[in-house]
């Protein structure tokens, strides 16, 4: 909502003192440019009423004099502007870590688990628009998809082309947090997590999963950890030359592990057995996560000099107008 009106160059508004100035003039001074007839006597004028044009005849200069007014109000730069506005906003830097090994592809979630953790992750990322949030895969090693940004459109089409086997399989979770740790660990943001999503178990990579998480720690990154899949076993899909064919294979999550990742960490441990209780999970850590940041701005200011302008040009038009029809003079 507009606030108030103000002037680029206010000063030149000095300016206006001379359309009083020069009324004055004309009207002490003005009278002696006439020209006259001089009469012996003024009887036979006596009881004739003024017509309109008489009246009148000082319009065109007071057309001139609003002309005026409004050209120096032009040169002014009257311009519009939105009043200061505070605005809290939540900041927070954030990492998914996605497990993207073959595991993932099992259909115990529609369509399977990796695309529901991927559908459920873009509604989260979606209702984050303040946040600098990257993505990590890892499977048998670990990599940045993405950048921790704000970039909304650039992050959600890079998570759509998240596939499994784009690297060696395998769970290397230990790989997934570091690689996400690095990512964040020198942002001057205070708050910063990571979401690290698997379906397995610890059987790869370089680096410990509690040894990372102790290095999350020491760089005060909470990491929230998701166990993904039903308990018991679930159907995973092979190609064969007869098509797609399905497999039974067990569930095997390393619950201990990725609670005690987020106990030292100072997250949480959750688990997901369907992509509604993931939706869950996401909304329940989108919750927690909220940092408040004061920020004050300004809205662009916004030139309204035009129309004064237009109305000036158009009233000099019927100035020319007027003395040239109704306000002719032959001196």
């Amino acid at each position: 909502m507009f606030n108030g009106l103000e002037f680029k160059y206010p000063y030149v508004l000095l300016l206006l003192i001379i359309i009083p100035l020069i009324i004055l003039w004309k009207r002490i001074y003005g009278r002696k440019t006439h020209t006259s007839i001089n009469y012996s006597q003024v009887f036979p004028f006596e009881g004739v009423k003024k017509t309109w044009k008489i009246r009148l005849i000082e319009l065109p200069n007071y057309v001139r004099y609003i002309i005026l007014v409004l050209l120096i109000i032009v040169i002014a730069r009257p311009q519009s502007f939105l009043s200061k506005n505070e605005k809290n906003i939540e900041g927070v830097d954030i990492v998914l870590a996605l497990d993207i090994s073959s595991s993932m592809l099992a259909e115990d979630f529609k369509p399977n688990r990796l695309e529901a953790a991927k559908d459920v992750a873009k509604e989260f990322i979606q209702g984050r628009k303040t946040d600098n949030i990257g993505v990590v895969v890892f499977s048998g090693e670990a990599f940045t998809q993405c950048p921790p940004t704000t970039d909304q459109n650039m992050l959600l089409n890079l998570l759509e082309n998240v596939k499994s086997g784009i690297i060696n399989d395998g769970t290397a979770i230990g790989d997934g947090i570091a690689t996400a740790i690095n990512r964040i660990k020198d942002t001057k943001t205070q708050s910063k997590v990571i979401i690290l999503l698997t379906d397995g178990v610890n059987n790869m990579g370089a680096i410990d999963p509690l040894t990372a998480a102790e290095l999350a720690k020491n760089n005060k990154i909470r990491v929230y950890t998701i166990g993904v899949g039903r308990m018991g076993m679930a159907p995973y899909p092979i190609s064969t030359p007869m098509g797609k064919q399905y497999q039974s294979i067990e569930v095997k999550i390393d619950e201990t592990l990725l609670g005690d990742v987020a106990r030292i960490t100072g997250g949480k441990y959750f688990r997901s057995k369907d992509k509604g209780s993931l939706e869950t999970i996401f909304k329940e850590i989108d919750s927690m996560e909220k940092t408040i940041i004061d920020v004050s701005y300004y809205k662009q200011k916004k030139d309204l000099y035009l129309p004064f302008l237009l109305f000036a040009i158009i009233l000099f038009f019927v100035e020319i107008l007027l003395k040239k029809t109704i306000f002719k003079s032959v001196v």
